[in-house]
């Protein structure tokens, strides 16, 4: 009985601390990041001067899978060279990431030809600077699905009634370790009491 007690105790605290160190951090700044795109339509949100992204295709494979969280920093453009992975706005107004193949000057404007690393063919349309969002530093395998998940409202109201029942959870368990603990306490004191009145009066009957 101790050790199932012992295991289900450490499987509720491991769960407690994945939600604590993983899940809360994720869907905070999964919220963050939706408020700073509703206030600021026309600006792609940031975090200290680094952008998430969320990878929908395989355009960047093996590099960068779908799926995958990205991290970008806000650079100057006129600092990127060739091979450097870009996050950047496309004609569609969305946000693709694939590297700098080339960087040509047209007319006096820099433009940077950009192609996936998993394509045949490299992009149509030209990069402008200022259409630049981003270098790549690293990727979050997995995260993204994760985000895109958690961006939707029934699934933050179901992580949060999920958290909330996993601390009732942990607390029930501690609290019933302690009624536990209290009453093992009490049924030796209880025992030790018995003892004392019984070895009191064996030692009243042997005097008389």
């Amino acid at each position: 009985m101790k050790k199932d007690k012992k295991w289900y105790q450490k499987v509720s605290n491991w769960l407690i601390i994945i939600v604590c160190l993983i899940l809360i951090p994720i869907l905070l700044i999964n919220i963050y990041i939706m408020y700073q795109a509703k206030t600021n339509k026309d600006e792609i949100p940031s975090i200290f001067g680094y952008k998430p992204f969320i990878v929908l295709s395989g355009s960047m494979e093996t590099k960068i899978f779908k799926g995958d969280l990205i991290i970008t920093k806000i650079i100057a453009p006129e600092t990127l060279k060739v091979n450097d992975i870009i996050a950047f706005r496309d004609a569609e107004d969305t946000v693709t990431t694939h590297r700098i193949i080339d960087i040509v000057d047209k007319e006096g404007i820099t433009y940077f030809i950009t192609k996936g690393d998993n394509n045949n063919t490299q992009d149509q349309n030209l990069v402008e600077l200022e259409d630049v969002e981003g270098i790549y530093l690293f990727r979050i395998p997995g995260v993204g699905s994760i985000m895109n998940s958690l961006s939707e409202p029934t699934t933050i109201i179901i992580i949060l009634l999920g958290v909330t029942l996993i601390f009732i959870i942990g607390f029930t368990i501690s609290t019933k370790k302690q009624r536990d603990l209290e009453h093992k306490e009490y049924l030796e004191y209880k025992r030790m009491k018995e003892e004392q009145e019984k070895s009191s009066t064996e030692k009243k009957t042997k005097k008389s």
